[in-house]
């Protein structure tokens, strides 16, 4: 349910693409939708400009990671995951964008059964890359043109590799996120060695990758993870914090290390592009069993505010792009070739992450209509490639929430050049060929398209596995449904 002062339009109740854009004329908003969905010379069909490891990507589908909540303790493959990425390469998309997230080491983990990129888990890895590439060869004849990534990523602040409980590591100590997640030492914060050690980490990583098959590797800079942290690291001191060049440090080492040792794999990166000041429930409107709508927490004391990336300094419920600029130039300057956005994060700002009519187990409600979150990556990417090097990929994010307009709108913003390809993740989990099945004129399925329940997220963070459980009949038969169900009554969803 929603907060009793708003009422949503439900997209599925306006009847066209005429409809839709006259509802986001009365938010003030522009999002782009074209009224018929092309399916000769496509724009979302075409193929890329860009090469990685000499293969152009077949069309401008795209499937984001996704932080996998059901390998082993050991960070090794399962069923479940065996099936994902079997769906995958059903998918059509001709960038598989990272996959699922990878730790780099066991401890950098944000929940116990996440993939871990090491050497004792490289034969399962490589048996998931084969079951992808195997399934998309069945259904669309050649992997040629099929270009894939894995993800690198350290969990930072949001490291779970144990338990439930959060055995944080940390760039910079912050007024704020230290309280919600427990952070109560300075031993906690990374030293300059220990960073060091770490990029070693991401070498070794970025090396099985390279040999697993892997045409690139994606530095996962979003989320309030580690890397992304260290983009904020504004009152950190020494050689990795304080100004610009510092707080890109770990980039550029990582990126100089892969290359020092040989390794010709490709680079992309996973970028919030822009960020806020972390949100709560508000508590005059939440209710034992019932949310309230989100709002900022008090940073009163937090100004200027000097704890984030692409948040204004002055009023950090504002985004500011100037040092996203910044940063898509410096990606062009280090040869990176990829540039995967999204926004804010999913433990503190969901909101701006990934627009939803329901909240997870712990968020909040929407204070507003989330198109309004939705336009506003749109627009951020807009002004983002028509700044970025002209031979950078630009992925466009946060589409799920458009339901059955996102064909529309994907088609629109490829084809006036907003953003070279667009990316999904939880729309693919319930419906993969989604897009695909628009761009060759199939009638979408619509019982299949993913309504933003939330229960994706609030499985994994109660401990369940990870899935679509309201519209894939897979999770629907297993136990964890019915303590899914349970779950979501004592917060109201």
């Amino acid at each position: 349910m929603t907060s009793p002062a708003l009422r949503l339009t439900r997209l599925p109740t306006l009847k066209s693409p005429a409809d839709f854009r006259a509802y986001c004329t009365t938010l003030g908003i522009d999002i782009p939708c074209d009224d018929a969905l092309t399916t000769t010379d496509s724009p979302i069909g075409r193929p890329a400009e860009v090469a990685i490891n000499d293969k152009r990507p077949g069309n401008r589908i795209v499937i984001h990671p996704m932080e996998g909540w059901d390998g082993t303790t050991s960070g090794g493959v399962t069923d479940e995951m065996r099936r994902r990425w079997h769906r995958f390469g059903e998918s059509g998309a001709k960038m598989i964008c990272g996959a699922e997230a990878m730790a780099v080491r066991p401890d950098g983990r944000a929940n116990p059964n996440q993939l871990i990129l090491i050497e004792q888990n490289k034969a399962g890895i490589a048996e998931l890359l084969g079951i992808l590439k195997a399934a998309h060869q069945e259904l669309y004849g050649t992997v040629d043109d099929l270009v894939i990534g894995f993800q690198l990523t350290h969990s930072g602040r949001f490291c779970r590799p144990h338990d439930k409980r959060w055995e944080s590591r940390i760039a910079f100590r912050h007024p704020i996120l230290d309280r919600k997640f427990n952070v109560t030492s300075d031993d906690q914060v990374f030293t300059d060695a220990q960073i060091e050690e770490l990029i070693r980490d991401y070498i070794r990583a970025a090396r099985l990758a390279w040999e697993i098959g892997a045409d690139f590797v994606d530095l996962k800079h979003c989320h309030g993870y580690l890397l992304h942290e260290f983009l904020g690291a504004h009152t950190r001191p020494g050689k990795y914090g304080g100004s610009f060049e510092n707080r890109t440090r770990i980039l550029r080492e990582i990126v100089a290390g892969i290359r020092a040792e040989g390794n010709p794999i490709d680079f992309g990166v996973r970028l919030s592009c822009f960020d806020k000041v972390p949100h709560r429930p508000d508590p005059e409107l939440s209710q034992p069993g019932k949310l309230g709508p989100g709002i900022p927490e008090d940073f009163s004391a937090c100004l200027p505010y000097r704890y984030g990336f692409g948040v204004n300094a002055e009023d950090p419920t504002q985004i500011d792009l100037a040092e996203t600029f910044a940063f898509v130039a410096l990606c062009g300057e280090l040869g990176i070739k990829v540039l995967n956005t999204s926004a804010g994060s999913p433990y503190y700002t969901p909101h701006l992450q990934r627009p939803a009519a329901f909240p997870p187990s712990d968020g909040y409600q929407p204070a507003y209509d989330p198109l309004i979150d939705v336009e506003r990556q749109i627009q951020a990417v807009r002004q983002i490639k028509a700044r970025a090097p002209r031979d950078l990929y630009i992925i466009g994010s946060g589409y799920t929430y458009l339901q059955e307009y996102l064909p529309n709108v994907a088609q629109a913003i490829v084809r006036e050049g907003w953003a070279d390809a667009i990316g999904l993740g939880r729309a693919v989990l319930s419906y993969p060929a989604m897009l695909t099945d628009a761009i060759v004129g199939k009638v979408m399925e619509k019982k299949f398209i993913c309504r933003t329940f939330s229960e994706c997220t609030t499985a994994p963070r109660n401990g369940l596995i990870s899935g679509c459980y309201p519209l894939d009949k897979y999770y629907t038969q297993k136990p964890e449904f019915q303590k899914l169900k349970e779950i979501k009554k004592s917060i109201g969803g």
